[in-house]
């Protein structure tokens, strides 16, 4: 019997040490899993670094003043343009080959025609001045922005706003956006910058190589510092994504929120995972029945889709110089070579159409508008120059791909964007999403399409993060 209390005594030990040791585990497994949490919430930053992008030496003191500027034109300037686009040589195209080819010059001839006799510049010179613009000198270069601010009202919470574009556009992108923006009465309202990015229509360009997205956001951080804003919201699309991201990521401490409306997600285990699974099983890799509707079964299609699309990323991304010289010198063969993506980026269904369905979310006004501030400020070629100078080297193991973005962000998924991304891919990168939104219709130019959608999804994001 004292045997048997012996044995019962050394496996209740036993047992006991087994629970401890259980116990320990599990104390280590959920401080290991803390810090992990901790880690990963833990915001990074990316340094800011520095550049010179002016003509010669960096001097020893800069200008940091603000000026007024006006766009302006002359009878030369149009005479000239006239006189070019009379000059112009036209190919035939294929037959019943509409945008598959690219713009299809059976139409490119109607567009012309409008642009040549009816196509009035001064009119849409005086519509650009709807607003004050300005310039200031940043590392070098002069530095365009149009600054509105909304009407004085009381009881009105004004939150500074930039907007951000991105190639092949303007900051006249926003123009239809702005009033709905600036004008609100429920309360929210917006003071928001517009900045042309350097080398693009009126910011002058860099002289020197590396003007990349990550110095654009630098220089765009020191615009918003000369404006006296310590706190403001981004705003961006294309290039605009990837550089309010990166000013995100340089200073969180200035940024209250981040809006996008197009994200792109590092390439991992979790996207390829999602690849392999989401089609039958989207609930195991965080995909919705949205999410599944716009990637599949047409991924591969999609993947298609992009290489048939991404023949001027290659080249810009490589011989930027020889690829813009044409463009540069004949406004018909810029014309085309611009409005071609505003027919396939707003809706690639529009490659069907013989005249690539432009004026079905546009006006001609309006398309030429941007095409002309290209033109007059001689900007395609340095436009083209920001694609070679952010794929020198890899984009993915580049320090900003590597560090997330901590920021409250939203994200407005347009069904017609060049390429779905699901809100469990844009969790890879953007830590604090706020909101994610599956927007009903409208494609790349988000802002100079569906104005109104885009504005109310702004809107209810920065509710959200004024409320926290």
């Amino acid at each position: 019997m004292q045997r048997l209390q012996v044995l019962k005594d050394a496996l209740f030990g036993l047992d006991l040490i087994q629970r401890q040791a259980l116990v320990g585990s599990a104390v280590a497994a959920g401080g290991l899993l803390a810090y992990i949490v901790h880690k990963r919430r833990q915001v990074k930053t990316i340094p800011l670094g520095e550049g010179w992008w002016g003509a010669g030496e960096k001097p020893l003191t800069e200008d940091d003043k603000i000026y007024p500027f006006k766009v302006e034109t002359s009878e030369e300037e149009i005479k000239d343009l006239h006189e070019r686009i009379d000059r112009t040589r036209y190919s035939d195209p294929l037959e019943d080959s509409c945008f598959h080819y690219g713009f299809n010059s059976t139409h490119l001839k109607k567009v012309v025609s409008y642009w040549r006799r009816e196509f009035d510049w001064n009119k849409q010179v005086a519509v650009l001045n709807k607003y004050p613009h300005f310039k200031t000198k940043i590392e070098g270069v002069d530095v365009h922005f149009i600054h509105v601010r909304p009407p004085h009202r009381e009881n009105q919470t004004v939150l500074p706003l930039m907007l951000v574009h991105g190639w092949p556009g303007s900051f006249y992108e926003f123009y239809r956006i702005l009033p709905l923006l600036t004008e609100r009465r429920d309360g929210v309202v917006f003071e928001v910058i517009c900045p042309s990015i350097p080398g693009y229509g009126f910011s002058e360009a860099p002289h020197k190589q590396g003007f990349n997205s990550l110095a654009a956001a630098r220089v765009f951080l020191t615009l918003m510092e000369r404006l006296g804003f310590p706190q403001f919201y981004l705003q961006g699309g294309d290039w605009g994504s990837l550089i309010t991201t990166n000013m995100a990521q340089m200073k969180p401490e200035c940024v209250k929120g981040l809006h996008l409306n197009m994200m792109m997600s590092n390439r991992g285990f979790k996207v390829l995972l999602s690849l392999m699974i989401g089609p039958y099983l989207p609930f195991l890799v965080g995909l919705s029945r949205e999410d599944v509707r716009r990637l599949f079964p047409f991924f591969e299609k999609s993947v298609y889709e992009m290489l048939r699309e991404s023949g001027y990323f290659h080249i810009q991304a490589t011989k930027p110089d020889t690829a813009g010289c044409g463009a540069n010198d004949s406004p018909v063969g810029l014309a085309a070579y611009i409005l071609e993506k505003f027919s396939t980026w707003t809706d690639m269904r529009n490659r069907d159409l013989q005249d690539g369905g432009l004026e079905r979310k546009f006006s001609l006004d309006d398309l030429l508008t941007n095409v002309m501030i290209y033109w007059t400020t001689g900007s395609i070629v340095s436009s083209m120059r920001f694609y070679k100078e952010n794929f020198k080297s890899n984009m993915n193991k580049r320090v900003d791909a590597t560090t997330g973005i901590f920021v409250p962000t939203g994200l407005a998924a347009f069904p017609a964007e060049l390429m779905h991304c699901p809100k469990s891919w844009a969790e890879i990168r953007y830590r604090n999403i706020y909101s994610y939104t599956f927007m009903p219709r409208g494609g790349h130019f988000a802002a100079f399409e569906e104005p109104r959608l885009l504005a109310d999804d702004i809107v209810q994001f920065v509710r959200k993060v004024e409320e926290f």
